[in-house]
């Protein structure tokens, strides 16, 4: 597991660029193009997610003791962005470029507000709780890391 936040917010803009990368190819026609590129989003999605909900979330808990507050919401999201970003890459795959351009429409919208929420609530608050975690340095002892 990476150690420091910025990467997290790399991710998230390798993600919107694979996406919109995605829906370019569907609307130039190019399904096979557009397949390949939502494959590869979909893997740095869920690797992205589930550091998240597997490293960052749980030692952000076990510090603060809050079960029920930001991580609980962004866990409820992500289940969201999953079934929207499944639904795009099944239309796809099914060769219906509408239905796949109207879910990656929503999915961007998901995506928009889901990152500006994380960027500038959760990542500062994993900053401060984490502090020696998220600066890149010693493992805050909170997570299942080997650091």
């Amino acid at each position: 597991m990476r150690t420091d936040i910025p990467h997290l917010v790399s991710e998230h803009r390798e993600c919107d660029e694979l996406l919109h990368r995605a829906e370019n190819a569907l609307n130039d026609g190019q399904l096979t193009e557009a397949l390949v590129l939502l494959n590869r989003f979909s893997d740095m999605l869920n690797r992205h997610l589930l550091e998240e909900e597997q490293d960052w979330f749980p030692a952000f808990e076990k510090q603060t003791g809050m079960t029920s507050g930001p991580t609980m919401v962004m866990r409820t999201e992500h289940a969201d962005i999953r079934d929207m970003a499944a639904q795009a890459s099944s239309a796809a795959n099914a060769g219906q470029m509408e239905e796949a351009l109207a879910a990656i429409d929503t999915l961007n919208v998901l995506l928009q507000q889901h990152n500006v929420k994380e960027e500038n609530i959760l990542y500062p608050m994993l900053e401060r709780v984490l502090g020696a975690k998220a600066e890149g340095s010693a493992c805050c002892g909170g997570c299942t890391c080997s650091g």
